[in-house]
């Protein structure tokens, strides 16, 4: 009866509390109204309840402390385990600001310059042309090269297949996660060869495979595999020991994953990202992490570069990577992909708020990039915070959340 009552027990536990990531202090000691700070769990418990998501995990931290740092609902869609607060999540996007510390570490080495053209790295990427109107039989030389600096702020030419409907964008591969699984990195690069650009270099910014073109010249210019370059330069300095491109078997049962199909439009969904070895590990979107690893990354950023004593960039190249990088002659298409992010620029492989209004509150100067998957991050400078939010919401509700946690965190902050 004993053993019985003890295997009923451990069936329905919690799973155990994951470690702090940064120091702990109280919310009311770090400007926050605990009160208010708890309208994330109401939202997030009556969210779940509905179906609208499995279950969620955030982490806030400000002025180098630990605010908040909760887990709900499920890890599963079929919600039959509880969410533990070291899920891990597929975070899409949110791979290209590793990305770009990547590249910048490589800066700081003096092996590359961000005004370099590509074909420094990547010969085969001389001599572009432009579709006229997106029509690939009808093109122009382009202007000048390709840059690297081009390539981080989605001023290529590159497009992603899947964002447009042009002749040309039916040519290009469709996402960095498709592409990862369909090319080796060599056969990847030589299909971006093959054809014509969908803009001048650096007159427009639409989201590309440009990141994974970066993660490319990473590999390259370290002679490794992208994720071997990250663990040296940015994992293991930081402790992000869940963070990498696939989740090892001993860790699958922390993978989370969506509802089977999406509560708004009723579409089947499912996301196997960091479960399948890619042919190459592509900087723009095929990493996986928790909320504990990433709020150490973006804490090591809103530091200056350093974290409990560990350098990963200087403050020189953070403050590169973090400002606006989007001047006059650039055409801003942000809000194609980000409707949320009006008046916002972009920077190094990050959106930065500019002065005005937004459907996002914050300050001049914060800086962010979300996941396709349901994950989400941003660092705001003037208020010391950095906040991550991992919820595997891969339809329609992603755009909901990033604006509904955005409000909840303001609107606890006090002083």
């Amino acid at each position: 009866m004993k053993t019985l009552l003890a295997c009923a027990m451990a069936l329905f536990a919690l799973p155990a509390l994951a470690a702090d990531p940064l120091p702990r202090a109280t919310p009311q000691s770090l400007g926050f109204s605990a009160e208010r700070l708890d309208r994330i769990r109401t939202t997030m418990e009556a969210d779940i309840a509905r179906g609208q998501l499995p279950g969620a995990v955030i982490a806030i931290a400000r002025r180098g402390q630990l605010a908040y740092y909760e887990a709900f609902g499920h890890i599963d869609g079929a919600r039959t385990r509880p969410m533990p607060r070291d899920a891990i999540f597929p975070i899409a996007s949110m791979t290209k600001p590793l990305t770009g510390v990547a590249l910048l570490t490589l800066l700081e080495e003096g092996k590359l310059a961000i005004g370099d053209p590509i074909t420094r790295v990547f010969p085969t990427m001389a001599n572009r042309r432009v579709a006229v109107d997106g029509n690939p039989d009808n093109t122009v030389p382009a202007a000048r090269p390709i840059t690297l600096i081009d390539l981080a702020r989605h001023s290529s030419g590159i497009t992603y297949g899947a964002r447009g409907n042009t002749a040309l964008h039916r040519l290009y591969p469709g996402s960095s996660g498709t592409s990862s699984r369909q090319f080796t990195p060599a056969a990847f690069m030589e299909r971006l060869a093959s054809l014509p650009l969908l803009h001048q270099p650096g007159t427009v910014w639409d989201y590309s495979l440009s990141i994974d073109v970066l993660g490319l010249v990473v590999e390259q210019l370290t002679e490794q595999r992208l994720g071997v370059a990250m663990e040296n330069r940015i994992f293991r300095p930081l402790g992000m020991a869940d963070t990498g491109f696939l989740v090892p078997p001993a860790n699958r049962a922390r993978y989370a994953t969506a509802l089977p199909t999406d509560p708004i439009s009723g579409q089947p969904q499912n996301v196997d990202m960091g479960l399948i070895a890619p042919q190459f590990e592509c900087g723009g979107g095929c990493a996986v992490s928790t909320a504990a690893d990433y709020v150490r990354f973006a804490q090591m950023l809103l530091n200056g570069g350093a974290l409990d004593g560990r350098r990963v960039l200087s403050r020189a190249s953070v403050a590169e990577m973090t400002r606006d990088h989007m001047h006059a002659g650039i055409q801003n298409n942000l809000t194609n992909t980000e409707g949320n992010m009006v008046n916002w620029g972009f920077g190094l492989t990050v959106a930065v708020r500019r002065e005005g209004g937004s459907a996002l509150l914050g300050n001049r100067g914060m800086y962010s990039w979300n996941g396709a998957y349901g994950t989400a991050m941003w660092v705001d400078p003037e208020e010391e915070l950095a906040v991550v939010f991992m919820a595997a919401t891969p339809g329609l509700l992603r755009q909901y959340y990033r604006r509904v946690i955005n409000a909840l965190v303001y609107s606890a902050i006090g002083d």
